[in-house]
């Protein structure tokens, strides 16, 4: 997610004390994460739903209901509209993040997350109201458009507010409040679709309107960050808040750090037109391709569709749920493996770890669904089952301690000042892109290419495990203003970039 664009120098360390303010903060704001992975995992849940299916996707659920030789149950959930009442969510928040980057920096964090609030609140009550496919469709637009202004300010209000020191654990802990959204949906899912009368894909629905209505009360009850304040000329009030949320008087040194990042950052009146410049090519084609590879490794099929894929690979409807429950506690402790282990073993070694261990898990899932559902029965047995629960297991849990977060975290330390807030809104960008394609195309993907469809991810996650090994550098423990002479300047391939005299930010 977007980082701080005004952040004090990492090698400083100014006076704060973990305040409850601070607390309350960042508690107010996990909601925008908990809303997120909510919205992700509860999707998948729904459309399994047979009373869901009947009422809005009528030939979707005849399809289910019947098999119709041995390729149905790869194909039985393949369909435009089911694909995007799960896609239409990313594409609406794609559109919203450019009108949340102007929000963010005009309006404030504090009111772009109050609109974010909204924009969730509407959704949450379309689609759980619906009637028609429209009425679901513009939910989750609403929704989307949330998920958009709520990414941009979200985690950039927690990189401001934190002390320095827990700055980065931060970050990854809003991945980690995305994880227990997604786990929260699991479980929501698996308890609604055991309620008589086929209504309860309403209260999966409906239930989102929990974090929707906390995010939105957070946004009117806390204070903007100082960064927002003294950014947008309140001077006096950003540092009142500074000494508010710091637990001290001491407040002058990180005051006048903010002051100047401020005047720096405004000098630059084209970012974007900065960011194409060649010394900032590194940065932004490792924060590209992050999000291109994060989204490729597959993990959004498998978030999106777990229940739809269980059922797929001839689970029962019940046995689809619970096992996509399993998955959804895997991610929520894997991601904290990350928040331990990052900043000692570094970022490079947890993704060529998960690499290897990501190919391996789609390889054999892909073997056991090519061998085993090729009779006439369409369905696995029970040892076979729980071999590609465990395999899911594994794939999602060396994703949370990998690429989920540091796809993020990466991009986020390595741009620098002048161009901080415009690579974080082309890193969402590309994320959202990409999201949506993954959303759009992945049951006429399992249509098509049946197993072959996780060979088709482990191939990928090949690719991008060579991508970290040659053209990745190690950022681990190296202050963000060093970055350019510790990293870029010193790797083998992109010093290259920095060989020309760094010219003036246009």
């Amino acid at each position: 997610m977007p980082a701080a664009v005004f952040a004090a120098p990492a090698a400083v360390e100014f006076e704060a004390k973990i305040t409850p303010v601070v607390i309350i903060s960042c508690m107010m704001a996990a909601t925008g994460g908990l809303m997120f992975g909510y919205d992700i995992g509860v999707s998948g849940g729904v459309t399994s739903m047979p009373s869901f299916l009947k009422e809005f996707f009528p030939v979707v659920y005849e399809r289910t209901q019947k098999h119709q030789g041995d390729d149905s149950n790869y194909c039985k959930y393949d369909n435009e509209r089911l694909q995007l009442f799960t896609s239409s969510l990313y594409l609406a928040a794609l559109t919203a993040t450019f009108f949340a980057s102007y929000t963010t920096r005009v309006l404030g964090r504090k009111q772009t997350m109050l609109i974010a609030g909204i924009f969730f609140i509407v959704g949450t009550i379309l689609n759980a109201t619906a009637v028609s496919l429209l009425m679901l469709i513009l939910g989750r637009i609403s929704l989307g458009c949330g998920v958009g202004f709520a990414n941009q300010a979200v985690p950039l209000f927690l990189s401001e507010i934190a002390p320095t020191r827990i700055r980065g654990a931060l970050n990854i802990l809003f991945q980690f409040d995305v994880t227990v959204g997604i786990l929260f949906a699991n479980l929501i899912n698996y308890g609604t679709s055991k309620i008589e009368g086929g209504w309860g894909w309403r209260v999966s629905l409906a239930l989102a309107g929990v974090p929707a209505i906390l995010l939105t009360l957070g946004a009117i009850l806390v204070d903007d960050t100082p960064n927002s304040l003294i950014e947008r000329g309140h001077l006096e009030k950003g540092k009142a808040v500074l000494r508010k949320i710091r637990g001290t008087e001491n407040v002058e040194p990180e005051y006048l750090e903010i002051v100047e990042a401020s005047r720096i950052a405004q000098e630059v009146k084209h970012p974007f037109r900065n960011l194409l410049m060649r010394q900032n090519r590194p940065p932004l084609v490792i924060a590209i391709m992050l999000q291109v590879f994060q989204q490729f490794t597959g993990i959004n099929a498998i978030m999106f569709y777990a229940p739809v894929l269980f059922n797929t690979v001839g689970f029962g409807n019940d046995a689809s749920l619970y096992s996509s429950v399993i998955t959804g506690a895997v991610n929520v402790l894997s991601t904290l493996v990350s928040i331990y282990s990052v900043d000692k073993i570094g970022r490079r070694m947890l993704l060529l770890e998960a690499g290897v261990q990501m190919f391996i898990s789609q390889m054999i899932i892909a073997i056991v669904l090519g061998l085993k559902l090729q009779d006439n029965s369409n369905d696995l047995s029970r040892g076979m089952a729980i071999v590609v629960v465990l395999m899911v297991c594994s794939f999602v849990s060396s994703f949370a301690w990998s690429w989920g977060p540091l796809g993020w975290l990466i991009p986020s330390e390595t741009f620098p000042l002048e161009t901080r807030s415009a690579g974080q809104s082309v890193t969402v960008c590309v994320n959202m892109i990409f999201t949506f394609v993954i959303a759009q195309s992945f049951l006429s993907m399992l249509c098509h290419m049946k197993f072959g469809i996780f060979l088709f991810f482990s191939g990928w996650v090949l690719v991008m495990s060579l991508f970290v090994m040659f053209l990745l550098p190690e950022t681990k423990g190296v202050p963000i203003e060093e970055m350019t002479e510790r990293v870029w300047k010193q790797h083998w391939f992109w010093k290259r970039f920095m060989d020309d005299e760094t010219k003036d930010s246009v």
